[in-house]
């Protein structure tokens, strides 16, 4: 017997169709195996599609799955945008919390409606700031992307941060070498392999601008060679920038709002939110707008 999923290709952190970042969502996987599901993901060949299925057990509403072209992760914060944006359409939803299950544990999603539309904060997992990298894989890193430590924001350590899925942070001088990255996959990967961590997150900072991050992520090791708008690069970033005292704050919570996609004409801005407590940062949350690009459905 031939099952009928629903498919949507949906682009996050934007209300314009064909900027932001692309993901697909399955929103009745149900059925599907690991590799259909994977076969699936290939086929859309977005950064990332999400399957949606219906829960086991009272303790959440949704368990949500995240495969890239070639492998499952444990979260993406666009594809969870796209994900709840669809089942809110679907479902007719007013305001209201739901709670997901992820790879990387039960965490929270609030839908908002605004003007017959849709807003959705994503509550992140736990924030976890390592130490700098060990200077020979900063040297490596710097040489597979191209730069100089002349380029480099003197005061922001190489280091890895996460929320869930983690990233290397890498602070950078300017827009325009930003936009001028041509960085070496071969390199990326191979540093990937020797330090645990897939993604690489470089960016600007100007405190006194809004928005206050440029940047762009760069995953080849996962089959991304650069993902437009990336809600589990920027998220991390927030408590990142908490953890090291890079930005101001009134100790008890930081925003700021962050543009990615720019060089590769897919551009999108999300809002960043930090609670902190005791000098660090205890919460992210991510916040987004999302819209339908296109649906079908696939018979399998």
């Amino acid at each position: 017997m031939k099952n009928r999923y629903r498919v949507y290709q949906i682009d996050s952190f934007t209300q314009e169709k064909l900027t932001g970042n692309p993901a697909g969502v399955v929103t009745n996987a149900d059925g599907l195996s690991d590799l259909q599901m994977q076969k699936i993901a290939r086929e859309l060949n977005n950064s990332e599609t999400a399957f949606l299925f219906r829960p086991d057990d009272d303790t959440y509403d949704v368990k949500v799955r995240f495969f890239t072209p070639t492998s499952e992760v444990p979260i993406c914060g666009h594809a969870t945008i796209a994900a709840h944006y669809a089942r809110a359409v679907e479902n007719h939803f007013g305001t209201t919390r739901v709670l997901q299950k992820t790879g990387a544990g039960i965490l929270p999603v609030d839908i908002i409606q605004e003007n017959d539309d849709y807003k959705i904060i994503m509550t992140q997992g736990k924030p976890e700031v390592n130490d700098a990298l060990p200077v020979g894989a900063q040297q490596a890193l710097i040489t597979a992307l191209g730069i100089g430590p002349e380029n480099l924001i003197e005061r922001c350590p190489i280091a890895i941060a996460s929320t869930g899925h983690s990233k290397v942070m890498v602070g950078i001088k300017g827009i325009g070498l930003l936009h001028s990255l041509q960085p070496s996959s071969d390199g990326l990967i191979k540093l990937s392999s020797e330090i645990g961590c897939n993604g690489y997150y470089v960016f600007t900072m100007n405190e006194n601008e809004t928005p206050m991050i440029h940047g762009r992520m760069f995953a080849p090791a996962i089959g991304i060679k650069e993902d437009p708008v990336t809600g589990n690069a920027n998220g991390p970033l927030g408590a990142y920038l908490v953890h090291y005292g890079l930005v101001k704050h009134n100790g008890a919570f930081l925003s700021f709002y962050a543009v990615q996609g720019e060089a590769i004409g897919r551009t999108g801005t999300m809002e960043v939110r930090v609670k902190i407590e005791k000098g660090q940062p205890a919460e992210v949350q991510i916040v987004g707008n999302a819209v339908i690009s296109f649906f079908t459905e696939l018979t399998l």
